[in-house]
Formats: C-alpha cells, sequence, structure tokens
C-alpha cells in the first residue's frame, strides 16, 4: 500500500534511515484509527524538517512499531517568514484560524489579550490552550504536507507582548484609523523572502491606544479593503497575500 495524504502522520520522535521505532501514542492511535496494517507504508514527519517513509512491523492493542525506510528533504514552507499576532477571536474560533494559518504556511502565532479581548487566559489555563493549538497545528501540517510545525505561543498581552520585538523587514498593524495606510498591493510587492510581522486586533479591533503605540514602534499601519473583517478573516486576508 503506498502512503497518501491519509498515511501521513506527525510524529514528535527522532526518526532516522534504518531505525526500528515505537510510535508515540498519540501517533499510534491515529495509525489505528486509519485501520493500517503490517507491511503498509506511513509518512511520518517530527517537526524537524523533511519526511520519513516507514513501513508498519507491529500492531498491538495499544502500540505500534515501525521501521524507518527513506528520508525526503522536500519542503513546503513559503518564502517569506510570516508571523501573525492575532487578538484571539473566542469560541473554537481560534482553532480554525491556527488550522487555517498553518495550511496558509504561517511560520508563527502569537496570540494576544487586548483591550476589546474576550477571551483572556493566563497561568495553567493558557499553558493548556498553547498544547492545544499546538495539536491543532499539527493535524493541519499533517493534512496539508508541511513538515514543519508553525511556532505557537503562549498567550499573552498586548502590552507585554510588543516591547520586545525581534526585527522585520517589515512589521504591520492592521488599522482602521486615518493614516497614511498599506495597502494589498503593498503586501504583493514585498521581497519574495521578506520576514513580515502582522499584528491583527479582536473583534472590535486595537483600541485607538494601543493602535498609536504599535505605531510608535515602527509598525505601520495596513488596510486591505473598504470592508471590515471578522479577526480569522483578517488573518486569512494576509497569509493569502503574503504566502503566494
Amino acid at each position: 500500500m503506498k502512503a497518501s495524504h491519509l498515511s501521513r502522520f506527525y510524529c514528535p520522535i527522532n526518526l532516522s534511515v534504518g531505525s526500528d521505532i515505537e510510535l508515540p501514542p498519540e501517533t499510534a492511535r491515529h495509525v489505528q484509527v486509519h485501520r493500517l496494517q503490517p507491511c503498509n507504508t506511513i509518512t511520518l514527519f517530527n517537526g524537524m524538517g523533511g519526511s520519513y517513509q516507514a513501513q508498519i512491523t507491529q500492531m498491538q492493542r495499544q502500540s505500534v512499531s515501525a521501521k524507518v525506510l527513506s528520508h525526503n528533504t522536500a519542503e513546503l514552507e513559503t518564502t517569506r517568514r510570516i508571523h501573525i499576532a492575532v487578538g484571539m477571536p473566542a469560541n473554537d474560533r481560534m482553532d480554525w484560524l491556527i488550522e487555517k494559518a498553518t495550511e496558509l504556511g504561517v511560520a508563527r502565532v502569537t496570540p494576544l489579550m487586548t483591550e476589546h479581548s474576550v477571551l483572556r487566559l493566563t497561568g495553567e489555563r493558557a499553558e493548556k490552550k498553547q498544547l492545544h493549538w499546538d495539536g491543532v497545528a499539527a493535524a493541519a501540517c499533517s493534512q496539508c504536507g508541511r513538515n514543519k510545525l508553525p511556532i505557537i505561543d503562549t498567550p499573552v498581552s498586548l502590552q507585554q507582548w510588543s516591547v520586545a520585538q525581534n526585527d522585520y523587514d517589515a512589521r504591520l498593524v492592521l488599522s482602521l484609523e486615518p493614516y497614511e495606510q498599506w495597502t494589498a498591493s503593498n503586501l504583493c510587492e514585498l521581497a519574495a523572502d521578506a520576514s513580515v510581522l502582522v499584528a491583527v486586533g479582536p473583534e472590535g479591533g486595537l483600541s485607538a491606544k494601543e493602535d498609536g503605540a504599535l505605531r510608535d514602534q515602527g509598525f505601520h499601519p495596513l488596510r486591505l479593503g473598504p470592508r471590515v473583517m471578522r479577526v480569522e478573516t483578517a488573518v486569512i486576508a494576509c497569509l493569502s497575500l503574503l504566502s503566494f
């Protein structure tokens, strides 16, 4: 049986050609759900780059063993390194956002808590949510063919986050304020290997104070068009313009 996108699994362990491995419990569970059998070929990736062809050697009730056959170095990453910092939408919309952003090639997502944020997470709740989002991103990578997982940060307040940002070729904040603004055409004109950071507010947008603080730090105002988009729509629009 040849490997397909349905037999491709995230396997967060060291992988090397010729090694006999026991799949981690979560990976083994997914293999069992797909009703794969010994001698079937599967594709594994550990998020460190490339993918591995492996053959199932043993299926037990709660474990799966395999032999790693080969390594494929091909990657599907975008040429631009795109970092999205986003005011977290409520309910399961953040899950959807991370899934689609991963499919579109985002390199990093920073969930933000802002003045208008509905969802606020700190401490253990924030850590658990981050682990959950890591799983969402891993599942999206399995589906879309990416081998490198995006970084999903622990939720942080905008004030804490914005004081220490690394250099990017372009730093942008989605803004409805009437300043001289970047547009979609400016995004498309960025160099093919540019690193880009885009801050997107939550429902209700960033406050005027937050918008101004980011601009004071060197963020350029960005507006994608005349319509007001939902948070997740704005993120997908930015990534669609930047990642192709």
